[in-house]
């Protein structure tokens, strides 16, 4: 009891300080003025689970056993794990973590945010607590809180229905004891019991204390450790029972631990109590080794009923035999005369306590069984694979996308496409860049997290990971925490180099990696010559574009034609000198040329009108609908994106045809084609466009259903089994 009070007067005293919503704007002032969490690079590594801890920092017993005590548990189990104390809590950390567990955490504008947006990313969220203190109507019940001041007590009942509302957020709780999950089942929709348990450093510490125990045998020690007896209602249960048995028996010794008040009842026997001050953990097994006998009584309440069995877990370990109140927790876990006493009344009392005190063998056999069952059965080594599953359980799968590099260009932007479909599906989808300067990636309205690929700054699990141009491959080889790997294949990339260049064979390694890879692709080409030349199992799905944002419209063909130049002069594939030399050959009076480029300038000796450079892939839309027709002449490409872009606009193409572009474009039919080279080919290509009316209406109608068929809300289905059918 004195450790809730204490926890009750800092709580009301935070309140006090700084104001119903004052927890709110301290966090929000640590945001801004703190380095600690924000900068400090462990809490900026990717782990599966973070722990909010909202219960007061100057009293550390309940987090310790349900924020330091559970991490340990998944630890031990191979679930990486971090906390932070909730008024430190920053929106920036839902990127490094799969799922929350808020551990009595009242309600702030700051966790409202937090969840909110974890629920978007489709991460999950659960709640902690081991007290009924998430409804005023079960903290009514609680004798002492008549006892505070009427301003005390409102701020107090606002701290409880605020940890209420917070609860009320999450997806499932955790809890210790069968009462408090009852309860909590009224407010979630599922309650997870995971009773409380001694850490490795406790169950140390206990053994220690058991080798250095020595008991004086002309004595017998009753302990309470539960603090002061003034206001200890659960000690007032068996005063009466400790008055009949210190009379009875006078070489019974009281040991309490806290401040003694001495009932008048028992001043007489104030010499054979010993009254011991509040310890740290660490020195509490020493200390309740030095008793024979543990006392745990407890009023038979709802509040009680709901509280774990932590005293005789910490007495067991010592070996020291626990009689308890045949209520709650220690109902549930005490074998009745064999590993515990259970009592429901002051004559099962006093018969326990008589036992106990006159038969040293019989204290010896119940707290040998105590020992053994608890040093086994209530440890977190030994204890964590059931939290591990029930965590698993509310865990969404998630997914890695592992980019080279954040800016724009085809393949990026597939992989980003990708990325915003599995989201929508549900999917924790990640992105892994190059570094860790950029936080989110916006795409589509979407929101996604982006992460560093440093091994270092990563230990949580990748349910699947996808690299997505060669270079990325070497994480799927080198992070071994991932459940399946992919590599999305969307060209033959070794190709990007020309002979001689040392990268070409690097590039080529990615098609034979080291670790078992499924292959996907977008590209009925690219999925050929995986399968024919490097005899792996490839599954496809077609491309797509957002057909709404490419909305269409019939140009006009009486005034000046304005013809766009798409690509990187600078890569020798994208071709496109030979562009600039079929425009040379057309009349500058009659053609406006424009060129886009994300990356390369344009050459002295190209004839540039408008040059349009790193546009912003929303505005690429506008700029086809600008423009008549689309001049096209890579030779390499394994899903060529802008004649499928422009034919959605309404506009028209005139393309080299490669592996890239094949399995859309027909010759005639939505577009027109020219072998590479032939410059005067391309030049009549043109001109037919420009003249034959007729020819302009069946490209037109032909490009618009090809865009249409490729809509990626058709293609959506095909995009999904890549990823997630087995």
């Amino acid at each position: 009891m004195s450790e809730f009070k204490e926890l009750t007067k800092k709580t009301i005293k935070t309140i006090k300080d700084d104001g119903l919503t004052g927890v709110a704007r301290k966090a929000k002032n640590y945001i801004q003025t703190s380095a600690l969490a924000g900068k400090d690079a462990k809490n900026r590594v990717f782990r599966d689970v973070l722990f909010i801890n909202g219960c007061d920092e100057s009293v550390p017993h309940p987090a310790r056993y349900r924020v330091i005590h559970q991490r340990e548990q998944l630890e031990a189990n191979n679930i990486s794990t971090n906390q932070v104390y909730y008024v430190n809590l920053q929106l920036d950390q839902v990127r490094f973590y799969r799922t929350f567990v808020f551990f009595r955490c009242p309600y702030t504008d700051m966790i409202g945010e937090f969840i909110k947006l974890a629920k978007k990313l489709n991460k999950r969220v659960l709640y902690d607590i081991d007290d009924l203190v998430i409804d005023t109507r079960y903290t009514d019940t609680i004798k002492y809180l008549d006892s505070m001041s009427k301003e005390e007590r409102m701020l107090y009942d606002d701290g409880v229905k605020r940890m209420g509302k917070t609860l009320c957020l999450c997806d499932a709780a955790i809890t210790t004891t069968e009462r408090l999950a009852e309860e909590l089942g009224k407010y979630v929709p599922e309650v997870f019991i995971n009773r409380n348990t001694a850490s490795e450093e406790m169950y140390a510490l206990s053994l220690k204390a058991l080798k250095a125990k020595e008991n004086d045998k002309s004595r017998i020690g009753i302990g309470y450790f539960s603090g002061s007896l003034t206001h200890n209602d659960d000690f007032l249960l068996i005063l009466p029972v400790l008055k009949k048995i210190m009379e009875k028996y006078s070489n019974v010794c009281l040991h309490v631990v806290g401040e003694l008040d001495l009932p008048k009842e028992l001043l007489r026997f104030k010499e054979r109590i010993i009254s011991h001050p509040f310890v740290d953990w660490k020195h509490l097994p020493e200390l309740i080794s030095k008793v024979d006998i543990n006392l745990a009584p407890l009023e038979d309440s709802i509040f009680n009923e709901a509280k774990s069995e932590n005293k005789w877990v910490e007495a067991a370990l010592v070996k020291v035999p626990t009689i308890a109140s045949n209520v709650g927790a220690f109902k549930c876990m005490i074998n009745n005369l064999e590993t515990g006493i259970l009592c429901s009344s002051e004559e099962e009392w006093i018969e326990a306590l008589t036992v106990l005190i006159e038969q040293e063998e019989e204290r010896t056999r119940i707290a040998e069984n105590a020992y053994n069952f608890c040093s086994k059965n209530c440890v977190t080594s030994y204890t964590g694979i059931p939290l591990k599953e029930f965590i698993k359980k509310y865990t969404n799968s998630n997914i890695a996308f592992v980019l080279p590099s954040m800016n724009i260009s085809g393949g990026i932007m597939v992989a980003l496409k990708h990325a915003v479909i599995l989201q929508d599906a549900g999917e924790d989808v990640v992105i892994l860049n190059v570094d860790n300067k950029v936080a989110w990636c916006e795409h589509e309205g979407h929101k996604i997290p982006v992460l560093g690929q440093n091994g270092k700054m990563l230990l949580g699990k990748f349910d699947r990971v996808v690299a997505t141009m060669w270079t990325t491959v070497s994480f799927l080889e080198n992070y071994s925490n991932i459940g399946k790997r992919y590599y999305l294949v969307q060209n033959f990339e070794p190709d990007f180099y020309e002979p001689g260049n040392p990268l070409k064979s690097i590039a080529n390694q990615s098609y034979s990696p080291c670790v078992p890879v499924q292959f996907i692709t977008i590209s009925k080409w690219c999925q050929n010559w995986l399968e024919k030349n490097y005899r792996h199992n490839v599954k496809y799905a077609p491309n797509g574009i957002v057909k709404d944002k490419f909305t269409h419209h019939r140009r006009d063909f009486s005034g000046k034609i304005r013809i766009l130049i798409e690509g990187d002069c600078g890569v020798y594939y994208k071709n496109i000198d030979e562009s600039f030399r079929v425009v040379d050959s057309l009349d500058p009076e009659k053609f406006e040329i424009w060129y886009m480029s994300y990356n390369a300038k344009p050459k002295a000796n190209y004839r540039v009108d408008k040059f349009l450079h790193q546009i912003p892939y929303d505005e690429v839309p506008y700029i086809y609908q600008q423009c008549h027709i689309l001049l096209k002449t890579s030779f390499l490409e394994s899903f060529s994106y802008p004649p499928l872009e422009m034919m959605a606009t309404g506009g028209y193409s005139v393309v080299v045809p490669n592996d890239g572009n094949r399995e859309y474009l027909v010759n005639g039919e939505n577009c027109l084609l020219y072998p590479q080279g032939d410059i005067q080919q391309a030049v009549k290509a043109i001109e037919r466009i420009c003249n034959d009316e007729e020819l302009r209406e069946k490209l037109y109608r032909g490009g618009i259903e090809t865009a249409r068929s490729r809509d990626w809300d058709v293609v959506r289905k095909d995009i999904l089994a890549l990823y997630l059918d087995e």
